[in-house]
């Protein structure tokens, strides 16, 4: 049995943390897929390597351009066509698992963080547009995010939260989740048709706060607030789903918001590998990694609870942080942040390099 089976069996699905066309029509997504690959998400970074240092998608665009599509449009079209795809290889694993998994992510404009209204319209047209129940719509977790995500699942639509890097930013969500529950369960509506998840983002936390530990020359906690944080909302995740209002939500047959952990390649080579996969194997989670973070765990990475083992000493290493003065809120503040703009760059950039491909195309037509 392969290692992503075996974690399946422990009750943590796999999910695939990257897209391109080429994965989608060369055969190596359905080689994943039966190896226990159970899922996929995107953001515009990953469309913006894609799309903009291949030329897979070339074809195309030269197509879109002749058809005198947009650059928006075009950026449009080239995305879904990529989720549609992806979607249809994945629907296998959510009619196997009714419903449970085999989801495929795709990020609203990442300009839109801040808009509450433009968020919650985007989101509807992408769902629209895809017109598949394996569909997940990814909406960050910032303050106007919120709303959003209540008022989408509210109408029927999958949720992906994306961005959480909080303890106090995760429990926002699962309420703003519940509430979206409770307000479809209103309309007379079928809440355990509703899927989400809450993506926790992890390494990025370890990167952020090892330079202020260096900076305090304290190595102890080097490489151990990012688990530590996540530990702890997983803790809080199992204190909110044995609550009575989630009870209540359950017996209508209504689904976990499960924790997924997102941005789990470890960026510091001195780390193993796969630290963020090992120290975070749990029930009820998700866990999406590159290919190569997913190759590296196939090849030896270890299988066995642990996500709630070292709660104490979680909480220990949380309060030995702010002991020597530095602000995990602070710090995960600006990350949520840095995230937006980070993708909101990517999205530029990649609007950017479509443009000028399509300029390339309309001269050699003209020549």
């Amino acid at each position: 049995m392969s290692k992503l089976k075996e974690l399946a069996k422990l009750g943590q699905s796999v999910w695939l943390d990257f897209i391109s066309r080429k994965l989608l029509v060369s055969g190596e997504l359905k080689k994943l897929i039966d190896d226990g690959l159970r899922g996929m998400t995107s953001n515009p970074t990953i469309f913006d390597k894609a799309i903009s240092k291949s030329t897979d998608y070339d074809k195309d665009i030269k197509q879109l351009v002749n058809n005198e599509y947009s650059i928006d449009d075009i950026y449009e079209k080239l995305v879904l066509k990529d989720i549609g795809l992806a979607a249809d290889e994945m629907k296998k694993v959510y009619d196997q698992t009714k419903g449970f998994d085999g989801y495929v992510s795709i990020e609203v404009n990442p300009l839109l963080a801040n808009d509450t209204k433009e968020t919650i319209m985007q989101a509807k047209h992408l769902y629209k547009a895809l017109s598949r129940p394996n569909i997940m719509i990814k909406i960050p977790g910032t303050n106007e995010g919120l709303p959003a995500i209540t008022e989408v699942l509210g109408s029927g639509i999958n949720v992906n939260v994306t961005l959480i890097f909080s303890t106090d930013s995760y429990k926002k969500v699962v309420e703003a989740f519940l509430a979206g529950l409770e307000k479809f369960d209103k309309a007379g509506s079928d809440i355990s048709k509703l899927a989400s998840v809450a993506s926790f983002f992890v390494s990025r936390v370890d990167t952020a706060v090892d330079k202020e530990l260096e900076a305090k020359g304290n190595k102890d906690l080097l490489g151990k607030i990012a688990v530590a944080n996540s530990k702890i909302a997983f803790e809080i995740s199992e204190q909110i789903f044995s609550s009575e209002r989630w009870k209540k939500l359950a017996a209508k047959g209504a689904r976990k918001q499960r924790l997924l952990w997102a941005s789990t390649g470890t960026k510091n080579p001195s780390y193993s590998d796969v630290l963020y996969i090992d120290e975070l194997i749990g029930p009820d989670t998700v866990n999406t990694m590159p290919p190569d973070t997913i190759k590296f765990f196939i090849d030896h990475g270890k299988v066995e609870l642990t996500l709630d083992k070292g709660i104490e000493e979680a909480k220990s290493q949380l309060k030995k942080l702010k002991e020597l003065g530095i602000d995990l809120t602070k710090v995960t503040d600006k990350l949520l942040t840095d995230g937006v703009k980070s993708f909101s760059d990517s999205f530029e950039s990649l609007i950017a390099s479509l443009d000028d491909k399509v300029k390339k195309i309309k001269q050699e037509v003209t020549v």
